[in-house]
């Protein structure tokens, strides 16, 4: 078998694959053979088929088979040896279409269209500058963050005298005449907190209010227009809602009163691990560094957007076989038509051109990811999605256990493994040009995505 490259052009080739006898023959014989033990045909014992009975059912479709099985080793195969970058995937040429039968031929000749990756020259110095978006952490963002971990990590007590933020349990009852209606509405262990209350008359009548008190309000007034809420507060269908126009008593049970925790050891310990930080300023410093590397993942994907730009444009104009390429993304996806491809065409090549830029950049600066890159940056994820709920004191264990589980998904793995590259990238190319550092509040950075 011969195999050989016919380069058209710098973006375009054909693969010529010409197969002998010789190559398939003894394959072939040897499917059959397999095949005649298997064959079960009246008046002859099972594997007692004569050959040439076999070869005449068999032989065209044994034949094809192996044939096949030639030309895909041997296609792919030249192609990896060769280091040849082909774009997509070889398809049955149209420039010089392969003429084979089956029936009448011993020999074939096998030519695939390829597309070609174009040639990418780059270079990054310290005369080429990015700038590199960075949030400040200012005090209004740290102190935001330290009132919520004191509201995370605050208590409940129970208190005889209702505030606006307090939560109240009682028993609702719906009343006729002042009092309680004969088979009306009755709701033990309803809640109400009124800072929630629209009406400020109904809301009135809640505030100050004492504990085991009777007060009397209305609730579509107090939830005016939430025909939901009150459904769910009174326990009825929705349907039924603007029937329920009139008063009712509410028995007050219990008043619940929320309290921020202290800025003391023991909420720091519940952040951040026992005696990490012992300090208001070493607590307040931790917050602040957790909230950078929050927001670092965030500045790289902004960094290397504007990178994208600076790489295409020193990259210059490429040439693509647009035919070939265009015809590969039809077969490739039955979703596709050549309408749809058309008309996405200069958005695939501008993706693919910079896919290109970043192979490019990988190779020459010998980025690799181990699988402890991977593993790491799993955990990192998982830390950012735990500290998202202001979780910030994780055990190891967990975080291994939770990224683990994370990278047995494929498409997870796939995406961690990409972002995980796309770090190291940002990091060489950071080394490699000027960086022009901006630091913006959280809204400006926010902004820069709009």
């Amino acid at each position: 078998m011969n195999v050989s490259f016919i380069n058209n052009d710098s973006v375009r080739g054909i693969i010529r694959l010409e197969i002998v006898k010789s190559d398939y023959a003894d394959s072939v014989e040897k499917s059959l053979r397999s095949l005649r033990q298997k064959v079960n045909m009246p008046g002859f014992r099972k594997g007692m088929v004569p050959m040439g009975m076999v070869k005449k059912m068999y032989g065209k479709q044994a034949l094809l088979e192996e044939v096949n099985k030639i030309v895909s080793e041997n296609l792919f195969k030249y192609i990896r040896e060769n280091n040849i970058k082909v774009l997509g995937e070889p398809m049955a040429s149209e420039a010089e279409p392969s003429a084979v039968d089956f029936d009448k031929q011993e020999d074939f000749v096998f030519n695939f269209d390829v597309a070609l990756a174009p040639e990418i020259n780059i270079s990054l110095s310290k005369d080429d500058t990015l700038t590199y978006y960075q949030v400040k952490i200012d005090d209004e963002m740290l102190n935001k963050q330290v009132e919520a971990y004191t509201a995370n990590f605050g208590t409940y007590d129970k208190v005889d005298e209702v505030e606006e933020k307090d939560l109240v349990k009682g028993t609702v009852a719906e009343l006729e005449n002042g009092s309680p209606k004969e088979g009306g509405i009755v709701v033990e262990g309803a809640v109400v907190m009124p800072q929630f209350i629209k009406d400020a008359d109904e809301k009135a009548k809640f505030i100050g209010a004492k504990n085991n008190s009777v007060i009397v309000f209305n609730p579509n007034k107090a939830f005016e227009g939430a025909e939901a809420e009150i459904a769910n507060f009174l326990h009825v269908d929705k349907a039924k809602v603007a029937e329920l126009t009139g008063d009712f008593s509410f028995e007050i049970t219990e008043i619940t009163r929320h309290k921020n925790a202290e800025l003391n050891q023991e909420l720091y310990d519940k952040v951040f691990g026992e005696n990490v930080v012992t300090s208001e300023e070493e607590f307040k410093e931790k917050i602040k560094e957790a909230l950078a590397e929050q927001f670092t993942p965030q500045s790289d994907y902004k960094f290397l957007l504007d990178a994208r730009e600076v790489l295409v444009k020193k990259a210059g104009e490429l040439k693509f076989a647009d035919d070939i390429l265009k015809r590969w993304l039809l077969l490739a996806n039955e979703k596709n038509t050549a309408e749809k491809i058309e008309s996405e065409f200069s958005n695939i090549l501008s993706d693919l051109t910079y896919q290109l830029i970043k192979d490019k950049l990988i190779k020459e600066n010998n980025l690799k990811l181990e699988d402890a890159d991977v593993e790491g940056f799993a955990k990192r994820v998982a830390k950012a999605q735990f500290a998202q709920y202001g979780m910030l004191s994780i055990p190891e264990d967990v975080l291994e256990n939770y990224s683990k589980e994370m990278l047995k998904n494929k498409e997870t793995v796939q995406n961690i493994v990409d972002r995980a590259m796309e770090e190291k990238l940002a990091a060489c190319l950071k080394e490699k040009v000027t960086i022009d550092l901006k630091e913006l509040t959280a809204e400006e950075f926010a902004k820069l995505f709009e």
